[in-house]
């Protein structure tokens, strides 16, 4: 998954779709010379060569026109902080009790299909829970932008072309493979359903929860926590460890002393904060002790993001696989905080 950093923005209520009733004149963010009609039969051609059915094809492209919102939307996104913001301010606000009694009462009402799946996938109900109820409040908002519409202007505007265009037909297969194209609505960036996948995660790891024979994250509870059960063992997730633990840290305790020496080919900038890697029972050498069972063999990096003084994790690789759903030491804190709150 090349695109978690998109997923971050998406949690916010979605704006409603703003319809067009003429391609948009020469947009100026756009960095490509061409027409988007003349674009979207590149991408219909491309679709073509992918074995996607002619009819499919004109029922998705046909009569879009470029969204200058989406285009507005993206490039407003963020740069990199010089410094990241603290994170308690942030827990307290993602992490409250509306959030947390939604997740038990959703966690307790679906308690026999939850135990099944986390049963067969390995992955423990509560973040199953947690994510869903992080990127879409328990499927209360999921975005209302015409998917197409979204991932053709995206694709044509240019910056990250291939990545948009792969989604777009990926999104052309969804409906070969049955999905009806009126149900594809979701975020300005392209994802979609309860667990706000993108197309081509759906095509790959959505998955049938309930034994109706489809695979329905738009609308089946069960359908949505198995294929995010899914997700997250085809990311390696570990059965038996937690994604981290509360830990008490000496004082005077010089965490600099320990920083991670590797570069992280992604989400780099997350992943420096943490300390280096170490087992637990080293880490209690050190005078670091967790406040919660966890095997002293247990591989574990210390993240003490609001510096000395402030709350401490040990953090195992779990972690990281929440990290590959959404590359934000906020979300992925956020996600763990909220799954233990929901299992209590």
């Amino acid at each position: 998954m090349t695109f978690r950093s998109f997923l971050r923005s998406l949690r916010f209520p979605s704006i409603a779709l703003v319809l067009a009733a003429a391609p948009l004149p020469a947009m100026q963010a756009c960095a490509q010379s061409e027409t988007f009609p003349s674009y979207l039969q590149q991408v219909a051609s491309r679709a073509r060569a992918q074995g996607v059915s002619e009819g499919t094809i004109a029922s998705v492209l046909a009569g879009l026109t470029p969204n200058e919102r989406v285009i507005a939307l993206d490039t407003a996104q963020p740069g990199r902080q010089s410094a990241p913001p603290p994170l308690a301010p942030y827990i307290s606000q993602h992490v409250g009790a509306s959030i947390i009694q939604r997740g038990q009462s959703r966690y307790a009402s679906l308690s026999s299909i939850s135990a099944q799946i986390e049963r067969r996938y390995g992955v423990p109900a509560p973040i199953l829970f947690a994510i869903w109820g992080h990127e879409t409040n328990y499927g209360s908002y999921t975005g209302d932008f015409d998917l197409a519409r979204s991932l053709a202007t995206l694709a044509w505007e240019g910056r990250r072309r291939e990545l948009f265009e792969g989604e777009l037909i990926a999104l052309m297969k969804m409906v070969d493979r049955g999905v009806p194209r009126s149900q594809l609505k979701g975020s300005w960036a392209g994802a979609f359903g309860y667990p706000q996948f993108l197309p081509s995660v759906y095509l790959r790891l959505a998955v049938d929860g309930d034994g109706d024979g489809r695979s329905d994250i738009f609308n089946s509870s069960a359908d949505t926590i198995a294929s995010i059960a899914n997700y997250f063992r085809d990311a390696g997730w570990r059965p038996g460890q937690p994604w981290g633990v509360r830990a008490s840290v000496p004082a005077g305790f010089n965490v600099d002393a320990y920083a991670t020496k590797l570069a992280a080919p992604t989400c780099d900038r997350v992943h420096a904060r943490h300390s280096q890697w170490k087992t637990v029972s080293q880490w209690r050498a050190l005078g670091v002790t967790p406040q919660r069972q966890i095997g002293e063999n247990v591989q574990a990096s210390l993240f003490q993001p609001d510096g000395p003084g402030t709350p401490a994790w040990l953090l195992t690789g779990n972690y990281r696989v929440i990290l590959q759903y959404n590359c934000s030491n906020y979300y992925a804190m956020s996600v763990g905080l909220l799954a233990d709150e929901i299992s209590r």
